[in-house]
């Protein structure tokens, strides 16, 4: 009698850098695993923002999920700590080999809930062909910028969650870490400055990108010619491939706020695969997170599948980045540099509303000090909010 197969069910999210590669690892670990079957499914990019852990963690052994879940999942033990199932060594390589803060961002109370295939920060994108016709440079400042913006060439995601990823950008460019006490996100005169900054470049923004996530952005500068640089969006090296989009995209590290300061300081994002503690087949999905985070793979079948991989040695890998037009090289200083937000249980209630007040603003303008006031008030419930759900 035939064996019936084991099979794992996978939840990522709906792109070819989320996806592909997925697929194609599971693929990869089914031919040399004959007695496995995984299948992975895809949700979108807000979904995989919004979605709690806890929820997918019930229907599914593998989901590849956000850091800022991170303390939730810990809190709820709804996904395994790896520490417990893969050998020191092999973690040890995951942390010496983290591209920035990226294994770290996995980690909540001494343990380690995801391993970090994928590594992402706002870097900046430009179509170089239309720079040239245009006769200008790679923006090198934030004044440098402005005067881009002006012309009405440049584009960035204003959606909310984004708008708040870049807030804690701005604030961590100008010399304060957000979050860093109980009772405000910021300092008054810090929080003043950056959304008064921000604005200044928002209002020459044009309005559809108040509906465009970061690879709508790069969908809109690679399918049309309008756009020719966009200053801080989640990388997305697939754009940086020949015969992905219509036009070639170049990525690089940001501009500075002023000349002589050291670039920008953005948010980190990236992707994490964990293990759901309801699977009935744990040691099974462990083995195949273990085969999609080894450097081996990593360097190999998951990016040429369009994945953007977590592990160091993929980064600086000749080959790889030949395929991705130096996408690697020229933002690892980037990432090597960004913010790692808050992962707190109730952070996430912070993170879900929060952007809502800064778009508002940008849209309608307004007094400052308010905004900030009814950030400082949220932050506090969040913190509240961990201390009676948590």
């Amino acid at each position: 009698m035939k064996k019936e197969k084991i099979q794992l069910k996978g939840i990522t999210w709906g792109h070819t850098r989320g996806f592909v590669p997925m697929v194609a690892t599971a693929q990869r670990y089914e031919e040399l695993h004959p007695e496995i079957e995984i299948v992975w499914k895809k949700r979108t990019l807000q979904e995989f923002a919004d979605k709690s852990v806890t929820d997918l963690a019930m229907e599914y052994d593998l989901m590849v999920i956000d850091h800022p879940w991170t303390g939730h999942a810990a809190a709820q033990k709804m996904v395994i700590p790896f520490d417990d199932f893969l050998p020191e060594t092999f973690l040890e390589d995951q942390r010496e080999n983290s591209v920035g803060e990226s294994y770290a961002s996995y980690n909540f109370e001494g343990k380690q809930w995801a391993l970090p295939i994928d590594a992402a920060t706002p870097v900046a994108a430009s179509r170089p062909d239309i720079l040239q016709e245009l006769d200008v440079l790679l923006p090198r400042t934030f004044d440098d910028l402005l005067a881009l913006a002006q012309k009405g060439r440049v584009g960035f995601s204003l959606l909310p969650i984004d708008v708040l990823m870049s807030f804690y950008m701005f604030c961590c460019s100008s010399g304060e870490v957000p979050c860093q006490n109980d009772e405000q996100v910021v300092r008054e005169e810090t929080g003043v400055r950056v959304l008064k900054l921000f604005k200044s470049l928002a209002d020459h923004i044009d309005e559809r990108f108040y509906a465009k996530n970061p690879f709508k952005v790069f969908e809109d500068m690679t399918q049309h010619d309008e756009i020719a640089y966009c200053p801080f969006a989640y990388g997305y090296s697939n754009y940086s491939r020949q015969g992905y989009a219509r036009k070639l995209l170049h990525f690089h590290d940001l501009v500075a706020l002023k000349a002589g300061d050291e670039p920008m300081t953005s948010t980190l994002g990236g992707a994490g695969l964990a293990v759901s503690s309801q699977s009935k087949h744990i040691d099974v999905a462990v083995d195949y997170a273990r085969f999609v985070a080894s450097p081996e793979i990593q360097e190999t079948l998951y990016v040429e599948n369009g994945g953007q991989p977590g592990h160091l040695r993929a980064w600086k890998n000749t080959q790889v980045n030949a395929l991705t037009a130096n996408y690697f090289v020229n933002t690892l200083p980037a990432l090597e540099r960004a913010y790692l937000r808050p992962r707190y249980d109730g952070h996430l209630h912070f993170q879900d509303h929060a952007g809502d007040v800064v778009v508002h603003y940008l849209k309608n303008g307004g007094d400052e000090r308010a905004v900030l006031a009814e950030l400082n008030t949220m932050y506090r419930e969040s913190l509240a909010w961990e201390g009676v759900h948590g």
